[in-house]
């Protein structure tokens, strides 16, 4: 080598050391996983990803994780929405491989693979999208105002508000027309939430409030169960739905099968029956009849090229993964996963569970070099709750229904809790209600804008 050519020679070592020594950095780099929502399919993943070589970002809009199954219990005044919501630092503090990001994810480069959040972007190996899903109206989304969902915290103090802020508006109304009005409440949707929505409804009205008024008796109210099918809780053997049937009709609720809602106004509701249109004079509708994916699902499926169905849920792979993307998972309410039964799975807690724990192995395998079978859900069963002492459950081909199936769903939906503490003060709670009919939540928290004025 000539002395002459000995700088250019040194420079190219130095920028050959400096490449090598990159992409050594790259390679001790864990694995990138960034986690789309932290309900439980995502909260799941994250869990089951603690002891692997990974770096984990949850991202969020909540800094919260929200136990959905007992929301309609904060929307009537039996628990506070800290009773079922968990800090997700909280949950994850102790795992040094997972960090919690709060904010709302506005956009998924699949092609950079980041996600962007405000003027932050996150890139990833891989990803799993977990955003939940939101109310459907069936293309009627002018009645979200005046029919509140029950999917959120926001949602269930929104509800909790309307609910008794119509017993205050009725006790000061001299009109006996508009005072029922006011005292009428109207469930859309037979499915769990509806079912479960009506029977704590039904003991809100005739127990708990039973002497807190002078001028009404909340014993009074009316509460109507619509559904547009011909039974309750269709999902459930006939046995069973008969079983929740009769159970809502012994707590005075009036429950309307093979009824369609046609229009939602502020001062009543029109509803088609068998015998004929019929308007129902109503202040306080409430909806549990439909859901439709996340958001984030239709701007994914259009950013990915995946297809998704009527619902706005991304129809994914065996694994859970997009055809195109395959390090892009999609877990929860948002996917639509038919390869086991022909159908899509059901959008309920378990299912989020179990795909949360199979991601997180496929990415583990994916590490390893090993191949992944295809997800399984397995189902454990099936329950919901009527009211104190009534419930129906399914376990395989076991059926209960009454007070041993309400002691089954006390004792699962408790285990189920993300916290010890939480765990305890639902349990002091229920014993608390079931001892003195006490709802001791029953605060109306929202601006007196909101509450309803004498008409």
């Amino acid at each position: 080598m000539r002395c002459k050519d000995f700088p250019t020679s040194f420079n190219y070592l130095q920028t050959l050391k400096l490449s090598v020594s990159s992409a050594t950095e790259k390679s001790n780099q864990p694995h990138r996983v960034v986690i789309i929502g932290g309900g439980f399919g995502g909260l799941y993943a994250a869990i089951a990803l603690r002891k692997a070589n990974v770096g984990i970002t949850l991202i969020d809009r909540r800094n919260f994780h929200l136990f959905q199954p007992l929301l309609y219990q904060v929307a009537t005044g039996g628990l506070s929405p800290a009773n079922i919501a968990t800090p997700l630092r909280s949950i994850l503090s102790r795992q040094k491989n997972c960090e919690v990001v709060l904010g709302e994810v506005s956009t998924i480069d699949v092609a950079a693979k980041m996600v962007i959040v405000g003027h932050n972007a996150f890139e990833y190996d891989s990803l799993v999208v977990a955003a939940g899903a939101s109310h459907a109206y069936f293309g009627h989304d002018e009645w979200e105002p005046l029919a509140p969902g029950l999917k959120t915290i926001e949602d269930a103090t929104n509800i909790r508000c309307r609910i008794l802020a119509a017993f205050e508006a009725a006790e000061i109304e001299a009109d006996p027309i508009k005072r029922a009005a006011w005292m009428t409440f109207l469930v859309v949707g037979g499915g769990p939430t509806g079912v479960e929505l009506t029977g704590a409804l039904s003991e809100l009205a005739h127990h708990t409030l039973k002497h807190d008024y002078r001028n009404i008796n909340p014993s009074d109210a009316k509460i109507i169960l619509v559904n547009a099918s011909d039974r309750v809780l269709m999902p459930y053997p006939e046995d069973l739905s008969a079983a929740a049937m009769e159970s809502l009709e012994s707590r005075n609720v009036e429950v309307m099968l093979d009824t369609k809602l046609t229009g939602v106004y502020p001062d009543f509701v029109v509803v088609e029956t068998p015998q004929g249109v019929r308007q129902i004079p109503t202040k306080t509708t409430l909806w549990a009849a439909g859901v439709k994916a996340s958001a984030l699902g239709q701007q994914l499926a259009a950013a990915s090229g995946e297809p998704a169905d009527r619902t706005g849920r991304v129809i994914v792979q065996p694994d859970l993964s997009l055809a195109l993307q395959p390090e892009i998972f999609v877990i929860g309410d948002m996917a639509s996963s038919s390869h086991q039964t022909g159908k899509p799975l059901p959008g309920v807690a378990s299912v989020a569970m179990q795909q949360g724990n199979y991601v997180a192995d496929v990415i583990r395998r994916r590490l390893a070099g090993k191949p992944a079978t295809a997800f399984h859900y397995r189902d454990y069963g099936s329950m919901a709750t009527i009211g104190r002492g009534s419930a129906v459950a399914m376990f395989g081909k076991r059926r209960f229904s009454g007070i041993f199936a309400w002691l089954i769903w006390l004792f699962v939906h408790v285990l189920k809790l993300a916290k010890f503490e939480n765990r305890v003060l639902v349990l002091l709670q229920w014993a608390w209600h079931y001892t003195t009919w006490n709802q001791a939540a029953r605060l109306i928290t929202q601006s007196s804008a909101s509450v309803p004025k004498k008409t």
